[in-house]
């Protein structure tokens, strides 16, 4: 089989700094799917339904409470995935949804159905798409805009590479939005160094900033696999990060 990359967009990368849904970025998105088909199978974790949402919805008071932000999502997911088959398949791209929950990998049973159902999708030239199930579960409405589940299922499926798409080009010493002397950290092997120099923005979109990407990175790390992060706002960011032709933070497997 070939090796798997599991590619993880947030909510961010997918608006590309707007307040909707890109198709500019998702075409971006299938180009590469189309370029690296050859070498690898791809597996994407996808935030992006509450923002799918927002694009057809506008209801005061809709965001203040997990219900409300619930009810959006299960608005947005369907809409989110019809982009997603509308766009992608311009590029002679299948894709198949799967929803899942944290408890999916708490139960041997639920583990082993989601590692069959995967190997099978892209056995047969599927791309998955797989994002949290947030109608029933609130971990990632709460605190981790998808980074650790997509760990968990590049951990499961035994991936070879996790790719992060930020809005950033990585890890630096300090924050780069509130430091102009920021210094981008290209490779790092010793958690516990790096750990002084996270220091989150604010921001509105996604949920998930370097401090759920380290703990991405950390699960990542028990099962040997790499983690990238790198600026999904970068056309073309996934090939370019794999050839090193563009800034990013590798945490090493070994």
């Amino acid at each position: 089989m070939k090796p798997i990359i599991v590619l993880k967009l947030g909510s961010s990368t997918l608006t590309a700094g707007t307040n909707r849904i890109s198709r500019g970025k998702l075409e971006d998105v299938a180009r590469q799917i189309v370029a690296l088909r050859d070498d690898y199978h791809l597996v994407i974790v996808s935030s992006g339904a509450i923002a799918t949402a927002r694009q057809f919805i506008n209801i005061a008071g809709w965001e203040n409470e997990v219900a409300s932000k619930q009810a959006m999502s299960a608005i947005g997911q369907p809409k989110l995935m019809q982009m997603y088959s509308e766009v992608f398949g311009d590029f002679d791209i299948r894709i198949a949804q799967c929803l899942m929950t944290y408890r999916d990998f708490e139960n041997e049973e639920s583990k082993q159905n989601t590692v069959n159902t995967i190997h099978q999708l892209i056995a047969h030239g599927y791309v998955p798409i797989i994002n949290e199930n947030d109608t029933v579960a609130v971990e990632e409405l709460i605190v981790g805009d998808n980074d650790k589940l997509s760990a968990l299922v590049a951990s499961l499926i035994q991936a070879d590479k996790l790719v992060l798409a930020s809005d950033i080009d990585g890890l630096y010493d300090k924050n780069p939005h509130l430091y102009d002397d920021a210094q981008h950290i290209a490779r790092v092997s010793n958690f516990e160094e790096v750990l002084p120099f996270i220091e989150e923005k604010k921001h509105g979109l996604g949920t998930g900033g370097m401090t759920s990407k380290l703990a991405a990175a950390r699960i990542c790390k028990a099962h040997h696999i790499e983690v990238i992060i790198v600026n999904g706002g970068r056309t073309n960011f996934l090939v370019d990060c794999l050839q090193d032709a563009i800034p990013a933070t590798r945490f090493v497997s070994t």
